[in-house]
C-alpha cells in the first residue's frame, strides 16, 4: 500500500504557567496558552516495498508524523492517504493493513507467555487458525523465538521482548509498517537480528515501511532513501549515498602518534574532532588533504596517517542546520 502525505501540518496547544503558588492560583481563572507546531507542511510518498529512513533530532516531528499516518492523531491541515484510506477514520480494513512498532511501547501482556499473547492477537485480528500457524511459524523462525515462546513476557530480556513484540505486531501480515526506534536500547546482536528480519519481511510482503532510528546503522543497513526533518520541516528527501556525499568536500585525517604532538601543531592542520593519547583525527577541506598529510608526516610524533570520509552524522547535522526549502 502506498503512503501519501501532502502538506501535513500538526499543531498542539499547551498551557504555560509560571512557578509558585500565586501563579498556580492565577492560572485557575486565567490561563496562558500557546500553539506548538510539531509538523509544518511536509509532503512525501512511500511506495510498496520501499523502506524509507525518517531522520531528525529529538522534537523534529518524526513520531508525530507516524502517529498521523497511523491514525492516532488527526492532521491540523493537509492530507494523509494510505492505500486510499484516510487513517484518521481508523476503519477496520485500514487497521488490518497497519503495523506500528514503537521501541518504548508494549503490546504483549507482561504476565502472559509469549505464545498466549500471540493467540490474543489472533483473536483480535480474526486470523484463521491455518493462516495464524503459518505466519507464526515463519516469524518464530525468522526472529529466533523458539526458546522463549512459553515464557512470560516479563521474564524476557529487552532484546527477546522486542523481537516478540515485532512478531506480535506482524502476525496479521500488514502491508504498511511504521517502525519508531525499533532497536532502541538493544545490544549489537539483537539490532542485527531485527535488521535482517525487517529486510526479509519487506522482501516477502512488499510492505511500505517508514523507519525512525537514532542508530544510523539501522538506516544504512535497510534504507536507500532517507527523509531528514528538523523543526517540523523536511530538509532533505533523497538518496542515502547522495546525503553522505554532502560531506564529501571534507576529509578526515587520522594521525597515529608515537609521541605527543603540541596542540597548536595539531590545530594548524585542521579542525581537531577527536584527540586521544595515541590517535588524533582532524577534519580538513578536501582540496588541502595532500598538503595536510605531508605536513603531518613531517611531525616527529606522527607514526602514520590514514584518510577517511566524514561520518553520515556530519552530513545530517549540516542538513538539520539548513534553512527550510
Amino acid at each position: 500500500m502506498r503512503i501519501d502525505v501532502a502538506g501535513l501540518r500538526r499543531t498542539f496547544t499547551v498551557t504555560d504557567r509560571e512557578p509558585g503558588v500565586r501563579a498556580a492560583l492565577r492560572s485557575i481563572v486565567r490561563r496562558s496558552r500557546r500553539e506548538i507546531v510539531a509538523v509544518d507542511g511536509i509532503t512525501f510518498s512511500v511506495e510498496p516495498g520501499e523502506i524509507v529512513g525518517f531522520l531528525g533530532p529529538n522534537g523534529a516531528g518524526k513520531t508525530t508524523t507516524l502517529k498521523v499516518v497511523s491514525g492516532l492523531l488527526t492532521p491540523t491541515a493537509g492530507s494523509v492517504s494510505v492505500g486510499g484510506f484516510l487513517p484518521s477514520r481508523r476503519e477496520t480494513a485500514f487497521l488490518m493493513q497497519l503495523g506500528f512498532i514503537m521501541g518504548q511501547r508494549h503490546q504483549l501482556h507482561f504476565d502472559l507467555p509469549v505464545e498466549d499473547g500471540f493467540e490474543v492477537r489472533r483473536v483480535i485480528y480474526g486470523i484463521s487458525r491455518p493462516d495464524y500457524e503459518r505466519v507464526k511459524d515463519e516469524l518464530v523462525e525468522l526472529l529466533g523465538l523458539q526458546s522463549f515462546l512459553s515464557q512470560p513476557v516479563r521474564k524476557l530480556s529487552l532484546g527477546q521482548r522486542m523481537r516478540a513484540e515485532i512478531a506480535a505486531t506482524l502476525l496479521h501480515e500488514p502491508s504498511v509498517v511504521l517502525l519508531d526506534e525499533p532497536t532502541l536500547g538493544l545490544d549489537f546482536e539483537a539490532q542485527r537480528q531485527i535488521r535482517r528480519f525487517v529486510a526479509e519481511y519487506v522482501s516477502r510482503h512488499r510492505a511500505s515501511v517508514i523507519l525512525t532510528s537514532h542508530y544510523l546503522a539501522d538506516v544504512t543497513a535497510l534504507c536507500r532513501r532517507v527523509i531528514a526533518i528538523a523543526g517540523g520541516v523536511i530538509r532533505y528527501d533523497g538518496d542515502l549515498d547522495a546525503l553522505a556525499a554532502r560531506a564529501g568536500n571534507r576529509k578526515r585525517v587520522e594521525l597515529r602518534l608515537r609521541a605527543p604532538v603540541a596542540e597548536s601543531d595539531l590545530e594548524s592542520l585542521g579542525r581537531v574532532v577527536e584527540a586521544r593519547p595515541s590517535r588524533v583525527t582532524v577534519e580538513v577541506e578536501q582540496v588541502h588533504t595532500g598538503e595536510v598529510v605531508n605536513r603531518a608526516l613531517q611531525m616527529p610524533g606522527v607514526a602514520d596517517v590514514n584518510l577517511a570520509d566524514p561520518p553520515l552524522e556530519d552530513a545530517l547535522a549540516d542538513v538539520y542546520r539548513l534553512d527550510p526549502p
